[in-house]
């Protein structure tokens, strides 16, 4: 492990210096404080421990440049072995610029499948999130405990920024939930709508220090090139959804991507990213989930839906946008009753908590404004299916 205050400085020149609110230039996203610095082996016998907890790392990535970090598992624990890769704001990143997540025995044979996040280079470098995880219970080369393998790679930056890209780093456990598929018919809701001017909030730069929003509707401003950070408790059983308003500016010129509303779980899991184009004219981008559950249901979104806890919506606007700041009205609303077991996460025996469960982040909602919510499309422009068929979206708001 390698620390100092060289290390911080260079950290800190790559990410970019986060300014004051009045400063030009997009804010960047700020490490976690305390975070340890490492370095990832080149060799897949050989890594830095991570260990679960609150413990946060960081590290580089060079692009084509792999990096293995050593896990310990219990038997009894869901592990969720995390990675926020943060291109500088503004930059052009390769269209085949991302970052792939695998956890993996010692003999090098991967627990699941490998997690791919593209840097989004059409709309614009956004920080991009997963976790690599295994699962309590479940059959394969990794349900014992032992010593694993968890890698990052980059991929190719051809294109793009040639620059290292840090990356921010977090294990966690987790007390596993009853199993169980969640159920995937329809829930039948009154129809109900978050209206309102909006009460003004400050985004956060990133998981660490994400702005806490409850249902509602919140008034942000973004320049171009910025990521905001707000995080929402969702209870078992709770469906999250959310439209991001992006105002009238002063531009004309048309971005694809321009403007993205992107969902993670609590443990920093992909859940949706929703992008659309931006004029300098009105633009909503509206995202939806399944209910948060445990079970072995099929998709990227019922798969990031599996806990219960703080989920981290994502706002950003391209650095290609031509105006000095945009207008941003957030809509978030959360509908269903918490009643259902979950489990949480937290400590599993290894010191320290791996997260918080939604006790602690502002308990269940029992008289919930109730409403039909369908499963928005995962990824850009594709469709979720899920239990015995397709839901589409309905999350259409007046105003």
């Amino acid at each position: 492990m390698r620390g100092g205050l060289v290390g911080v400085a260079v950290l800190a020149v790559l990410v970019g210096a986060a300014g004051p609110a009045g400063a030009e230039g997009p804010v960047a996203y700020r490490m976690a404080p305390g975070a340890k610095e490492v370095r990832g082996s080149g060799s897949s016998t050989a890594g830095p421990e991570l260990a679960p907890g609150t413990d946060t790392y960081t590290d580089t990535l060079r692009p084509g440049e792999k990096r293995y970090y050593t896990v310990e598992l219990d038997d009894r624990s869901n592990a969720y072995v995390s990675a926020v890769a943060v291109p500088r704001p503004g930059s052009t990143m390769g269209m085949r610029d991302g970052i792939e997540l695998s956890l993996q025995t010692r003999d090098g044979v991967s627990c699941g499948t490998a997690h791919h996040r593209s840097f989004l280079s059409v709309g614009g470098a956004y920080p991009v999130a997963d976790y690599a995880e295994r699962i309590a219970g479940a059959a394969g080369p990794c349900k014992a405990a032992g010593t694993y393998r968890f890698a990052v790679e980059r991929g190719d930056a051809t294109g793009g920024d040639l620059s290292p890209v840090p990356v921010e780093l977090k294990y966690v456990t987790e007390q596993p939930g009853p199993t169980g598929q969640a159920s995937g018919s329809r829930i039948p809701r009154p129809e109900s709508a978050v209206e309102g001017e909006g009460e003004g909030v400050t985004g956060g730069t990133g998981f660490n220090d994400a702005a806490e929003v409850r249902e509602g509707v919140w008034k942000d401003e973004l320049r171009p090139g910025e990521t905001r950070f707000y995080k929402v408790a969702v209870d078992s059983g709770e469906q999250l959804s959310a439209d991001a308003e992006f105002a009238a500016a002063a531009g004309t010129r048309y971005v694809v991507g321009g403007v993205r509303l992107g969902l993670s779980n609590a443990a920093r899991g992909y859940v949706m990213n929703k992008t659309g184009g931006y004029q300098g004219k009105p633009s909503t981008v509206s995202l939806a989930t399944p209910p948060a559950a445990y079970g072995s249901g099929t998709g990227e979104a019922v798969r990031g839906m599996r806990m219960a806890g703080w989920y981290y919506l994502q706002v950003s606007v391209s650095p290609k946008v031509r105006d000095p700041a945009v207008p941003v009205r957030l809509r978030v609303d959360v509908a269903g009753a918490g009643t259902a077991e979950r489990g949480t996460l937290g400590d599993t025996g290894h010191g320290g908590t791996g997260g918080e469960s939604v006790a602690s982040a502002g308990g269940s909602r029992g008289d919930e404004r109730l409403r039909i919510v369908g499963y928005a499309g995962v990824g850009t422009g594709s469709a979720l299916l899920v239990g015995l068929g397709a839901w589409t979206l309905a999350a259409r708001r007046r105003g």
